[in-house]
């Protein structure tokens, strides 16, 4: 029984994990092809196995190495990612840090209001940031009944308008993690700092900003990774000079049929996140091996 319970999550591993992956690297050594499923060689047995890995190269990896679109896509999703990631933390810490320190009773309210959002149709919201961001659309409308704008700001179809939508979409993902941290932090010890002469800004540097790190890292991990493969917004939101990875993935399996060019895509994609979580890993490893 006790091998039966340690051998399930390699197994969840196996099916859910491995298996897909061995899929799309056999596709990514493929080459295109107009039959069905559209790639070639297929697999015909055991018996013609040799021949069968005979045929599997590496072009589809070469082609990514030289066309530069493919590395302007990782380098322009990579970057709006880690902006992302930062503008969430700067606006989530402190929307965190307030509800940790709200009345107990008034917790559980602020909580359902960060998550109300996720109660509506990811699409239906992106739309809506649409008739909001859109030329005359309900941002100009307020700006210009403020007085603060004469002309349209015309963010839509812009990479500020992307950023917008990615940071309203993944907010609460950096929200949870640290609330959940920083509704744990002893208080006691902020007390205990400013019984030893330390400010308010000192106590923060040094008591709560250390301890909520999980929460951070947690946060971090949650919006960038999910950031990186974005493509309903930057597709609904941004302009032609907005290509991420997940645009040009839906682009060569939908629009171009190449199957295994865009496998090879995946694959090289899945090595880029898998790099920022083994550091996250390692961080909070040498974090919790410390005394």
């Amino acid at each position: 029984m006790r091998r039966l319970v340690v051998a399930a999550p390699y197994l969840w591993l196996l099916l859910f994990f491995l298996a897909p992956f061995a899929i799309v690297l056999r596709m990514a050594l493929s080459d295109a092809d107009t039959a069905l499923p559209p790639y070639a060689p297929h697999f015909e047995g055991f018996a013609t196995l040799r021949e069968f890995l005979g045929k599997l190269d590496l072009e589809n990896f070469r082609l990514l190495a030289d066309d530069g679109l493919y590395w302007d896509s990782y380098l322009q999703s990579l970057r709006l990612a880690g902006l992302t990631t930062l503008i969430a933390l700067a606006i989530g810490y402190p929307l965190a840090y307030a509800m940790a320190a709200a009345p107990r009773h008034w917790r559980p309210v602020l909580l359902v209001l960060v998550i109300l959002p996720f109660w509506t149709s990811f699409l239906i919201r992106v739309y809506a940031w649409i008739g909001i961001l859109r030329p005359e659309g309900l941002l100009d409308i307020v700006l210009g009944g403020l007085g603060l704008t004469d002309e349209p700001l015309r963010l839509l179809n812009t990479e500020a308008a992307v950023l917008i939508g990615m940071v309203y979409s993944y907010l609460p993902f950096m929200v949870l993690p640290l609330f959940a941290t920083l509704e744990k932090l002893d208080r006691s010890l902020l007390e205990a700092a400013a019984d030893l002469g330390a400010t308010p800004v000192t106590a923060f540097l040094t008591v709560t900003l250390p301890l909520s790190l999980p929460g951070i890292l947690a946060g971090a991990a949650l919006v960038f990774i999910p950031s990186v493969g974005e493509f309903v917004i930057p597709d609904l939101l941004g302009g032609p000079d907005t290509v991420m990875i997940g645009k040009v993935l839906w682009n060569e399996f939908f629009s171009n049929r190449d199957w295994p060019l865009a496998s090879a895509v995946a694959i090289v994609l899945l090595v880029v996140l898998v790099l920022p979580l083994a550091l996250l890993q390692r961080a909070r490893q040498g974090r919790e091996a410390q005394p």
